[in-house]
């Protein structure tokens, strides 16, 4: 078996294939494929500071957010009822911003989930747990807490919109890069009967980051003391790159490791992916097949680079 850093992310009704230099966007829409491809640069080359160890995850992570924010955009459009017209705001704003609309709606998007997500996974958690200090001055035990009730926040969240219809659809897209990507990485011919047969589990899903995220978190924050609630805050805040850094790095190892201890650490994310991936049926998994073979086109030789 052989590794790449190859991958991507479910879509609406499709799915994202990302390379080192290139996108591809699959969508099934009635019984045809669309696919759109692109040339990208990462920002970790862009800069060498960006590409350090431990600096990059940072970087990597809002890149990713970005670039993922572009596809579910571009794959809303092509599904969204073509009869729908355009609201007076709808036109107000595109007035206003003419054709660099899109992109401000992709940012703001993005910078609105990045803020959501502080506020209910970390702030959130660190205002809960300051009721403990009522009950002791541990420190230790405070941050335990803390970090309890952000797994179990994650985990409720993951639960809930796994039990959503349309969610659903786009996590058996999401089962269908999985397989994919495994059936590529065993050097298996791209069919449809090939990728079938592998797990929709796989180490270097987004799934699993966010699981070591949240267990990176409780490490990190451990060693800080509680001198009040908002320089708590401000510290969380302030230490994500550092958690993103770290996490990155493990992902990283994950996906390029048949170490059984980091498969042992590991494990407890690949299970969460029992949520957020469902099998595929053999349609999805055709769209799958035609992104990253389109990607492929473009990457030749770099497909197996060290990762």
């Amino acid at each position: 078996m052989k590794k790449t850093d190859i991958g991507g992310q479910a879509v609406i009704e499709g799915v994202m294939m990302r390379g080192h230099n290139s996108v591809a966007i699959a969508v099934r829409k009635d019984s045809d494929i669309i696919v759109k491809k692109e040339m990208t640069e990462p920002l970790t080359k862009k800069n060498k500071f960006f590409s350090l160890p431990f600096i990059r995850g940072t970087f990597a992570l809002i890149d990713s957010l970005i670039i993922g924010a572009k596809a579910l955009t571009y794959s809303a459009g092509l599904i969204e009822d073509e009869d729908m017209k355009p609201t007076r705001f709808d036109n107000f704003l595109k007035k206003l911003f003419g054709d660099k609309l899109d992109d401000i709606a992709m940012y703001f998007s993005v910078a609105l989930s990045l803020i959501i997500s502080i506020i209910i996974f970390f702030i959130g958690p660190t205002y809960i747990a300051g009721f403990l200090k009522e009950f002791t001055k541990n420190t230790i035990l405070i941050n335990f807490f803390e970090g309890f009730i952000r797994v179990v926040i994650f985990l409720l969240y993951l639960v809930l919109i796994s039990q959503m219809k349309d969610i659903k659809r786009v996590f058996q897209y999401h089962g269908a890069e999985h397989k994919t990507i495994h059936c590529f990485e065993y050097e298996e011919e791209l069919t449809v009967e090939n990728a079938r047969k592998y797990t929709t589990l796989h180490p270097r899903c987004g799934t699993n980051f966010l699981f070591i995220v949240m267990i990176v978190s409780i490490i990190v924050f451990s060693f800080l003391k509680w001198p009040s609630l908002y320089i708590r805050i401000i510290s969380r805040i302030l230490l994500l790159p550092v958690v993103a850094g770290i996490s990155y790095e493990l992902i990283k190892l994950a996906g390029r490791s048949d170490n059984r201890i980091i498969a042992m650490l590991t494990y407890p994310g690949l299970l969460l992916q029992k949520l957020t991936t469902k099998e595929p049926d053999d349609s999805q998994l055709e769209v799958a097949i035609t992104s990253l073979k389109s990607v492929l086109e473009d990457e030749g030789g770099k497909a197996f680079e060290s990762i």
